[in-house]
């Protein structure tokens, strides 16, 4: 259940194919409770591993697996994070990619954080 404490972040990956690390700005702080992603299409070769640190550290419980086997515009994955996931006011996330897959396709990353 969502609150009024919750506010979302939603963020663009270029290419999941290209091993890469992408920033985004936290306007406020609070936890990491939940990463949503929507691939925006077919990805083969292989797995995208996508992963986030806060200020250098690995989120606890926030990697995530983009499939390549039967990938499509649309796919969703999510995770919970579990620790590590505290972000502060006017801090970033970083989001890396393994660059596992082939195809460059572009991956939405929504962050629900809790204040």
């Amino acid at each position: 259940m969502r609150t009024l404490n919750d506010y979302f972040i939603t963020a663009k990956i270029a290419d999941i194919s290209t091993a890469s690390s992408t920033f985004v700005a936290v306007p406020d702080g609070g936890k990491i409770i939940k990463i949503i992603t929507a691939l925006q299409g077919a990805i083969s070769g292989g797995n995208a591993a996508i992963s986030f640190e806060i200020g250098g550290t690995a989120v606890t419980g926030g990697g995530i697996t983009v499939a390549h086997s039967g990938s499509a515009a649309g796919d969703v994955d999510t995770a919970i994070p579990t620790a590590a996931n505290e972000v502060a006011e006017d801090g970033t996330i970083e989001m890396i990619t393994d660059g596992g897959s082939t195809g460059a396709k572009i991956l939405y990353v929504t962050f629900i954080i809790r204040r």
